[in-house]
This record gives structure tokens, C-alpha cells and sequence, in this order.
């Protein structure tokens, strides 16, 4: 009998495990039930092990796997590396190809999406969400595929995933045989939602069986799930269907659907503060939470996304962390009686999301790569956690994090563990420090100083942190986030953001403070006092950010701004639009007196106090002509190009992104995009006037494509790419289509410094996995022939 590669949601049910996985059972079962589900099929696990059969992987993954020390996460990361190379290297047999294509086919035809369906292809092994193990996100996810050369690659990359370190450290833990352990992958139409989030029918974290717990925010259920926001968060009653408590919270960006591709939009201020679901919607939910936990007999963990206000289904799974109701807490201490702790201990609150008290030293990572770090009793202390981070959290006593709500990967992983945790502080990596003793609460989400000891009555702490509360935190991002600033007073302040540096230094703030013409300064004979001033004021940032760069863009007055500076009536003409003048590379050139005097400024720092962190960006170029005409202004005041001193320029006039092949050859090293002015020149509208305001943006798509266009084209000539202008402070859009170009950083105001690194890191790990395909056959390709 020949084996059956495919199977079609309406035939599946959880008798079926073994051939279709936790998630295609569940899957199945839903729709059984006539629950509402998004249809789809699933790439049987015969199927899996038809592949592996087919390309004789069996061997390789038994041998590279022996005596395999788990711990040893650099051992584990190698070995990893190598099982997923021969697997993306292996063969789909052409039968099961035919099978793949004939189902796709006629789904699309089923959710009458011509040219084929938008769809989300997952993995789903054949030991994941079982009662006793719940372990979701070990393996891949690839999301917005479509056509069915796409989904059949998607599908081999979901088998090499379950050799994910992650899976691999998961099954060696748990003692599961790893050719055992095989994988399904269900295939379901993409649910473009309006809002989503996850659902569970009993309290995760007190095991109240009486209470509905729903998390939801705008957009799709990405940023919810992987913790990059804190969703809202709604108790409702079962008896009643009413909502008991509900908790909002502020959702700055959401990611939508735009063609082919999940792109992260600015939520208004209106959107950022309302509730994301409506009562009636939280209350739908509450009923299908109801029917779901009566279909499986038991508490059950949901995931569900609203699209023009139809609420749909995508994932339930068992709660595995309900605890039984008989449970006696423990008792209460002499060292602090029940109910009692010192309130003026309690460093910060987040949400509580798994219950338990427990003490020990901090340690704050950042990165999987750093979970090495963590060691058995340590609290591990992050922005959010993700499955590479469980080897740490296995040895936590407890989890503290800056963002994430009830259901993030932290909060659900916790439980599993039964050690507490604090989720959505926004605040545990910057005011915790390392090696610090510290007891976390994590019934009542508390965060204490030193070794306390709480009985189970605890009442809420009333910490310090307030509805203000500074955001401080941040993931650590591949591409740089740098901070405009111009006002040295400002500088120390500013410093202690976690920015990579200033990306626009202004001078124009301390030349006001001077108050005269440096022409007029030159011509009194008082060039030193200028320089000294201008010194001043610069080596003040500089040595606040000091060793991090800063990118000091040379003086970008224009004439009527340096007319009302003292003597300026006599150098300066009158213009009738000063912002397309005398400005900028151009005026350098005609006076170049006045420039000399700002490189010696730079120069004065540079050697004399050791500032060797100022580096130089020329504003307003025009031409290639006026490039080189600086470029040997610099090299005459004695400042060249090298390790310690880099000269950029500012892309903000369309010639420059016309021509920005031709700059990058002339020797630059950086390039940082003004997008106030490229918009205002290449949309003729003035950026300053009231009448054309609602005409000035920044993401018009002629502006976009000429960012895009100087990111990619800086990286083909391995010249640094930035974006300084307010853009890329007001719009995710914006900073999302350069980080995908390919730019190295980007610049926003002080107060958007958290935010876009939070942004960024959400749309590095979306990169990660939507090119994750690419990358393999890139590295296949270059070490084919290396492979045992």
C-alpha cells in the first residue's frame, strides 16, 4: 500500500498523531468540530520519513548526533549546522512533490485565490503540544508563501528545522530518540488580520478554571506571539461572559499584510491607547473558548486572528501548567510573614506570568549566543526570550523580562518549568545589573532588592514605576541605532541611552550660541575664540559618548538663519528661498575660511583631548564636482580617511540618489540619508509650509524607492548607510524598507532611540526567516563538495 503523503484538514483528528503532529491535530480537530478554522492540508510525517529514506539521511543524523554533549551549546550549534545542510541539500521524491502541488492547487481553488493562495506552511512534529509537552516554536514557521515551487521549498525547510539546536538540545533533555521524532507540516490559507492574539480557557497562571484569559492586539499575531509587544489583556468570567478585568496597553506599531510581504505600520495615538479588541469581540471569543474546552474536555491554549471582524482559528493546544486545585501553598516564614513584604524593597513591576517566589544573582543577555553566560540559580534577566533561550531558562530560578504579556514565549515556558516569572517590565535589563540579588514575585509580578521571603498572600507591590516610566530597553540589533542630537547640555542625558552613538551631531545649536558670524569673528580677528567655542561644545558630545562615534555634520545654516546671527547682514545675501541656496558642500567651497575653521575644531579635539571617536558628514552635496572639492578641504586641514576618522556625506538631494554609484566611488564612507529634504526636492513641496503639509511624506513611493535605491547601492560598495531624517523617528514603514535594503544604521531623536531598536529587532528576526531559503542555497552552493 503506497504511503499517504497528504492529508486534508476535514479528515484528521488527534487519533492521528503520529501522521500528522500536535499542530495538525489540533488542526483537524478544530475543523471537525465545525469550529472556524482557515483550511488547509498537511504534509504527512510518512512523508518526512519518505524523505529522509529517499536521500539517505538516516545515517548522517544518527552519526553526527552520538554521544552529542547538548550542554555544549557551540558543539550543539556545529552539529546543527550540519544535520540542516543535508537535509536543504536533500531531494523532495518527485512523487510527493505531485501530491504537494495536486493539494496546494486545490486549495487555492477552495479559498478562490486566483494565481494561488497566500498561505502559511508549519511545522507540527509528531511529539509537540502533547499534554506532558508543549514545547511550541521549536521548529520553523514560514509565513506569506505562495505558488507551489514556494510551498514545496517551504516545506523542506520546516524538516531541516526540526534540527534546529534548539529541537535537537529540546528532544536530548527530554530523552526523546531523534529518529523517532518526526515532523508533519500543515499548510493553511493566511488569515489577513485586522487583530489576533492567544486565548486560553483557564487562568495559565493561577489555574482558575472559572476565568477566560484572551491577549490580543492590532495587526498580525507575529508581534503578539514573539513578545515584541505587550498585548492587552482581558479576564472575562465563564458563568457570566462578563469581563471581569481588562488591562490595556500602548501597541506602538502593528505588522499588516501588504502583497507578498508583513510590513511594520505606526499605530495612531488613538489606536496606541484604545482597547485592540471590542467587548463584543472579546465576548465571541469567550463562547468559542467554551465550545473548545468542551470539545477536548480540558483547559486548552488558542491562537486566533479577526479578520474583517470574523474571528478564526489557528492553533489550540492543552494548558500544560493548570495545577490542581488542591495544592496546599506554602507556608509562611518567621524572616517575613505572610503578606507582608517591605514595599519599599520592590525595585520595579512587569505582569505576573508564572507563579512562585524565587531569589538568586541577576545575569542579563541579550542574544542566544550569550545564554553560555547563564548559570544553574541565576535569574536570567532579558528583553524577550525565545525558544534558543531555553537551555538558559532551564537552568534560571527565575525570568524577568522587558517585554511580552501572559503568553509570550517566556510566560509559557515558565509555567512548563514552574519557576517564576515577570514578564512586560519594559525596564528589568536597564535597571538591573549584573551579579545582583534580586527576588522575583511571580504571582504579582514584582521584582524585589536582595533575598526576600514572600508567604502566598502577598498584596500587589506599588513599585516605582509609573505610567511614565522610561523605556530604556532594548534587544541587541545587527544594524546600529544611532541618536540625533545638537545641545551638548543635553549630551550626558542622551549618553545613557543604549544607542550606538550620534548619527547627526548638529552644530547649528552651538553657533547660536556663539551668536556671530564666523565670518564676522574672522574678519575681527578672532578666529581662535570661534574655534575654541565650537571645540567646546562638540568635545562636550564627544566625550559624553566617547569611545561610540559621533557624526558631526558640518554647519547647514541657511542665509537667512546665518543673516540674524551678529555681523551676518554683511556676508550673507538675501534669498528668495534660502532652503534650496547657499547651503550646505557648496558654501565650503566659495568660503572656505569659515570651513577650515570647523575641521579645526574637529582636528584640535581629535589630537589634543583624544577624541578620536568625531568623525566628519558634509551636508546639502549636490554634485560629484563639489564632493571633490571638499574632500581635498579636508585632506589640506590635515584630517584623512582612515580607521579612527571616516567621512560621509548626506544623501538628501535627488542627484545624489540618481548619481550615488558615482559618490560611492570617489571615497567616502558613509552615506546618511536626509529624508526631510530628499522629500521636499523630490516632491516639490516645501516642507515648512502649512498648506502642503498633508502632500509631504516621507513614504510616497518615489521617496521610498530613492532611499531603498542609496541603501542598496552603499551596500554593493560596502559604504555604510544611514537615514538621520524624522522619518526614521515617525514611521516603522520607513525604517523597515531600509533595514531590508540593506542600510548598516539608522539615526532618530532621543526619544524613539527604545522603540527603534524594539522595531528593528522585530524586523531583523522577520529577514531572518524570509530569507532564510536564500541564505542556505548560497551557503550550500559555496561548500558543496565539504560535506562528509
Amino acid at each position: 500500500m503506497a504511503e499517504k503523503y497528504i492529508y486534508e484538514f476535514e479528515e484528521v483528528d488527534r487519533g492521528l498523531l503520529a501522521e500528522v503532529g500536535g499542530k495538525g491535530g489540533n488542526l483537524g480537530e478544530l475543523t471537525q468540530a465545525g469550529l472556524p478554522v482557515p483550511p488547509g492540508f498537511i504534509v504527512s510525517a510518512s512523508a518526512y520519513r519518505a524523505f529522509l529514506k529517499h536521500n539517505k539521511l538516516d545515517a548522517v543524523i544518527k552519526r553526527d548526533l552520538q554521544k552529542l554533549d547538548a550542554e555544549d551549546t557551540k558543539k550543539l550549534q556545529a552539529v546543527s549546522k550540519t544535520i540542516k545542510t543535508a537535509l536543504l541539500r536533500g531531494e523532495i521524491p518527485p512523487a510527493m512533490v505531485k501530491d504537494i502541488e495536486a493539494a496546494y492547487k486545490k486549495l487555492s481553488e477552495k479559498a478562490l485565490q486566483k494565481g494561488g493562495a497566500w498561505v502559511a506552511v508549519r511545522s507540527s512534529a509528531t511529539a509537540e503540544d502533547l499534554p506532558e509537552n508543549s514545547f511550541a516554536g521549536q521548529q520553523a514557521t514560514f509565513l506569506n508563501m505562495r505558488g507551489a515551487k514556494q510551498v514545496v521549498d517551504a516545506v523542506k525547510r520546516c524538516f531541516a528545522s526540526l534540527f534546529e539546536a534548539r529541537a535537537i538540545y529540546y528532544r536530548q533533555i527530554n530523552n526523546y530518540d531523534h529518529l523517532k521524532v518526526a515532523l508533519a507540516v500543515p499548510v493553511q490559507v493566511m488569515v489577513n488580520s485586522d487583530a489576533s492574539g492567544i486565548m486560553f480557557t483557564a487562568d495559565p497562571v493561577n489555574s482558575d478554571l472559572s476565568t477566560i484569559i484572551i491577549e490580543g492586539g492590532l495587526g498580525l499575531g507575529e508581534a503578539i506571539v514573539s513578545g515584541s509587544v505587550t498585548p492587552d489583556n482581558f479576564s472575562v468570567d465563564k458563568a457570566s461572559l462578563k469581563i471581569t478585568k481588562q488591562e490595556i496597553h500602548d501597541q506602538q506599531w502593528q505588522i499588516v499584510k501588504k502583497g507578498g510581504e508583513n510590513v511594520h505600520v505606526k499605530l495612531t495615538e488613538r489606536e496606541r491607547q484604545a482597547p485592540k479588541l471590542t467587548e463584543d469581540q472579546v465576548v465571541r471569543l469567550a463562547k468559542l473558548a467554551l465550545e473548545i474546552e468542551k470539545h477536548y474536555g480540558k483547559p486548552q491554549d488558542t491562537e486566533f486572528a479577526i479578520e474583517n471582524d470574523q474571528v478564526y482559528l489557528v492553533q489550540a493546544r492543552p494548558i500544560t501548567t493548570i495545577k490542581d486545585a488542591t495544592t496546599e501553598p506554602a507556608p509562611a516564614t518567621d524572616a517575613q510573614p505572610a503578606g507582608k513584604p517591605d514595599p519599599s524593597k520592590v525595585i520595579f513591576t512587569g505582569i505576573g506570568a508564572s507563579i512562585g517566589v524565587a531569589s538568586g544573582p541577576v545575569r542579563i543577555i541579550h542574544s542566544p549566543d550569550q545564554i553560555d553566560q547563564v548559570k544553574e540559580g541565576d535569574v536570567l534577566v532579558t528583553e524577550m526570550t525565545t525558544p534558543d533561550f531555553v537551555p538558559a531558562m532551564r537552568r534560571a530560578v527565575a525570568i524577568v523580562t522587558d517585554e511580552g504579556g501572559k503568553t509570550s514565549h517566556a510566560a509559557i515556558v515558565s509555567r512548563e518549568m514552574g519557576i517564576p516569572c515577570v514578564v512586560g517590565t519594559t525596564v528589568a535589563t536597564k535597571k538591573l545589573k549584573d551579579t545582583q540579588v534580586i527576588t522575583v514575585d511571580g504571582h504579582e509580578g514584582a521584582v524585589y532588592e536582595g533575598k526576600v521571603t514572600l508567604g502566598p498572600a502577598t498584596p500587589p507591590a506599588a513599585g516605582p514605576v509609573g505610567s511614565k516610566a522610561y523605556k530604556e530597553t532594548v534587544p541587541v540589533t545587527a544594524t546600529k541605532v544611532y541618536v540625533n542630537l545638537g545641545e551638548p547640555e543635553l549630551a550626558r542625558e542622551v549618553a545613557e541611552l543604549p544607542s550606538d552613538g550620534v548619527g547627526l551631531a548638529r552644530a547649528e545649536f552651538i553657533i547660536s550660541q556663539i551668536g556671530k558670524h564666523p565670518m564676522y569673528m574672522i574678519k575681527q580677528g578672532k578666529q581662535k575664540e570661534y574655534v575654541e567655542a565650537l571645540a567646546a561644545g562638540l568635545g562636550e558630545i564627544a566625550s559624553a559618548f566617547n569611545p561610540r562615534p559621533i557624526i558631526y555634520r558640518a554647519t547647514d545654516f541657511k542665509t537667512n538663519e546665518y543673516r540674524s546671527l551678529e555681523g551676518g547682514e554683511q556676508f550673507e545675501p538675501e534669498e528668495n528661498n534660502p532652503m534650496i541656496g547657499f547651503r550646505g558642500a557648496s558654501r565650503y567651497i566659495a568660503q572656505p575660511e569659515e570651513f577650515a575653521l570647523e575641521l579645526e575644531a574637529i582636528k584640535m579635539l581629535r589630537e589634543k583631548r583624544g577624541l578620536k571617536n568625531i568623525w566628519l558628514m558634509i551636508p546639502f552635496v549636490r554634485t560629484t564636482t563639489e564632493l571633490k572639492a571638499v574632500q581635498e578641504l579636508v585632506a589640506k586641514a590635515g584630517l584623512e580617511r582612515g580607521p579612527d576618522f571616516k567621512l560621509w556625506i548626506m544623501a538628501e538631494v535627488p542627484s545624489v540618489a540618481i548619481q550615488i554609484d558615482e559618490f560611492c566611488e570617489l571615497g567616502i564612507d558613509g552615506v546618511s540619508i536626509g529624508s526631510n529634504d530628499l522629500t521636499q526636492l523630490t516632491l516639490g513641496v516645501d516642507r515648512d509650509s502649512t498648506v502642503l503639509a498633508e502632500s509631504f511624506d516621507e513614504r510616497y513611493p518615489a521617496v521610498l524607492y530613492s532611499i531603498e535605491h542609496i541603501a542598496r547601492t552603499c551596500k554593493a560598495h560596502h559604504v555604510t548607510c544611514s537615514i538621520c531624517g524624522q522619518a526614521a523617528s515617525d514611521y516603522p514603514e520607513v525604517v523597515e524598507a531600509i533595514v531590508k535594503a540593506g542600510a548598516t544604521s539608522v539615526s532618530v531623536s532621543p526619544d524613539r532611540v527604545v522603540d527603534t531598536r524594539k522595531l528593528i529587532a522585530s524586523i531583523e528576526k522577520k529577514l531572518l526567516l524570509d530569507r532564510a531559503m536564500g541564505e542556505e542555497d548560497v551557503h550550500l552552493h559555496a561548500a558543496d563538495g565539504f560535506l562528509e
